[in-house]
């Protein structure tokens, strides 16, 4: 089995062929076709390369599928016996990607 290990926005991320990914949100349109560049793992079943922190000429084509909100996240305050109540919720947005391919640009 193919796959790479990638980060983006600060996390890290498992990305093979055929699999989809929810990355944190940024601007680009449904179906628009993007890189990930920073590959940090890469194996195709037999072998496994690791980056220094990154792995050099090895990019991930990935496919915008769509853009999501996460679960909603309630966050509660309260001061006991002092009539102070806060309820307010969150819902995190993030991107769907489609992993098309991983590719060698260049043999290291």
């Amino acid at each position: 089995m193919k796959y790479a290990i990638v980060e983006d926005g600060g996390k890290q991320f498992k990305a093979v062929e055929g699999a989809t990914i929810d990355v944190d949100h940024f601007q680009s349109e449904i179906g628009e076709e993007i890189d990930l560049e920073r590959v940090l793992l890469v194996s195709d079943g037999t072998e496994v390369k690791v980056g220094t922190p990154l792995v050099d000429g090895v990019k991930v084509q990935a496919t915008v599928l769509s853009q999501i909100k996460g679960p909603k996240v309630v966050v509660f305050k309260y001061r006991p016996k002092k009539r102070y109540r806060v309820k307010k919720g969150h819902r995190q947005q993030y991107t769907r990607l489609k992993i098309d391919s991983i590719i060698a640009t260049k043999e290291s």
